[in-house]
């Protein structure tokens, strides 16, 4: 039932443009015997069908200029290529604090200039 609440969780977030996978991960380790970096394949398969109904909604309600999504696209694909590659020939402790730090920041990020993008 966990899982269930965990995906459905995950899923809204993930919808909304957030990252599911802020949730969606660090479930998976602490309730699942997963590795990180299964985990995180986990995470990149269930962002799919996600990410398609997120597009058609936003392609519907015209919140995407295609001039600027098609570079990062592409560049979006090399970046996780070379991720990938990145991600299966580290440990996964290593992996794991590297998502931690990530995440940390990126909190941090959001906590202190989230409302000064705004003002400006």
């Amino acid at each position: 039932m966990n899982l269930v609440l965990i995906g459905l969780l995950s899923g809204i977030i993930g919808g909304m443009g957030i990252g599911g996978g802020t949730i969606l991960i660090p479930a998976l380790i602490l309730f699942t015997s997963l590795t990180q970096q299964q985990a995180q394949g986990v995470n990149l398969l269930s962002f799919v069908p996600v990410a398609f109904i997120a597009l058609i909604t936003h392609l519907k309600n015209k919140n995407v200029k295609t001039s600027i999504s098609l570079p990062l696209i592409g560049l979006g694909l090399l970046g996780s290529i070379l991720g990938s590659f990145l991600a299966v020939n580290i440990s996964s402790d290593i992996l794991r604090k590297f998502f931690g730090i990530f995440l940390f920041f990126m909190g941090l990020y959001e906590f202190f200039y989230k409302d000064k993008r705004r003002t400006k």
